[in-house]
């Protein structure tokens, strides 16, 4: 059941009511908007007829069923979209926010060059790996904790803000000591005890869509970081698996609407996995603007073609310099800034 408080509710009544949902039995979850403020109460729906009496009270104005599966991350618990601030950049407002960089950290001079060429060509934040899944156990596997001293140093040298992968439950805590935004890959989309630790994090949870996974379990999968009191998702499209095969995967533009319609969290796309080669990410990025998405994470490399991971994918600096060119007139058209 949702819980929504008059507009002049006070802290000490939306408390009131946090401790009787908290009394009921239930748990109580308080998600504050602009204009006012929705209590989520959480547990066995037999008992709701002591939840409805509180529309009673002075102070709040309804008590309504939730009716999506996805609690806390439905519109009907939060109809304003969610901006989430990471250092001064933000994510889900009008301007589109772009983070582009490398798929794996290499080097502190491939990291340096290409960040500051990123940030050049007007990208907001950095991405890179650290952690790297690979399908084979030969492959590059990442610098591990190297990469993130690297990502953290060029972040505070160039100012862009990072964010990185996290695989493990238990690396959750050393990424979190260097990384601004811990993303979660699409093979762990479903992997709930890590969901569970990024949930008790206090930084911003990227979360991209599993290879084979609909909408709705993926916003489930949020649900599993908001239900641990981590509010701060960004919900990730990087293309889905089909039977198609003239590219990696398939990306799903139509999920960034779909998306807007469902859910209040901030869409980014990664048009880089979603197609798997630099010469469409181009055009992929236009459609994910056009399409109503927040951002974009794109993968850039000084030298794709002596690159440890995804080089076919990766835009050189002075492709990416054109595409934000490109990208501009395209937000434009939609209403919006990048």
């Amino acid at each position: 059941m949702i819980i929504v408080m008059k507009a002049e509710a006070t802290k000490q009544d939306v408390a009131d009511v946090e401790k009787r949902i908290i009394d009921f039995g239930y748990t109580a979850k308080v998600l504050s908007g602009q204009v006012r403020t929705v209590i989520a109460a959480l547990g066995d729906a037999r008992d709701k007829a002591r939840l409805q009496a509180l529309e009673s009270l002075h102070h709040v104005e309804s008590v309504m069923p939730i009716l999506k599966p996805y609690k806390l991350c439905s519109k009907e618990v939060k109809p304003e979209p969610t901006i989430i601030d990471v250092k001064g950049v933000k994510i889900g407002g009008n301007e589109i926010v772009v983070m582009a960089g490398p798929c794996s950290v290499e080097s502190e001079e491939q990291l340096m060059q290409t960040a500051t060429a990123v940030k050049a060509s007007g990208a907001h934040m950095l991405r890179g790996g650290a952690f790297k899944p690979r399908t084979s156990p030969y492959s590059f596997q990442g610098m591990e904790e190297e990469g993130l001293k690297l990502l953290r140093h060029v972040s505070d040298a160039t100012g862009l803000p990072f964010i990185t992968e996290v695989m493990n439950p238990r690396e959750v805590d050393l990424v979190h000591e260097y990384a601004d935004i811990l993303q979660i890959g699409a093979r762990n989309t479903q992997n709930f005890s890590l969901l569970k630790e990024v949930g008790k994090m206090d930084k911003p949870i990227l979360l991209k869509r599993g290879l084979a996974t609909t909408i709705e379990e993926w916003l489930m999968s949020a649900e599993y970081i908001f239900s641990e009191g981590n509010h701060n998702v960004i919900l990730c499209e990087r293309g889905i698996r089909t039977f198609e095969k003239a590219t990696r995967n398939t990306m799903d533009i139509s999920a960034a609407p779909v998306l807007k319609e469902l859910t209040h969290l901030p869409v980014v796309m990664d048009p880089s996995h979603g197609v798997g080669y630099w010469q469409y990410v181009n055009a992929m990025s236009k459609a994910s603007v056009a399409a109503g998405a927040d951002g974009l994470i794109i993968e850039v490399h000084w030298k794709p073609e002596e690159a440890f991971s995804d080089g076919p994918q990766s835009l050189k600096p002075h492709k990416f310099d054109a595409l934000m060119k490109e990208l501009r007139p395209v937000a434009q058209a939609v209403g919006r800034t990048i």
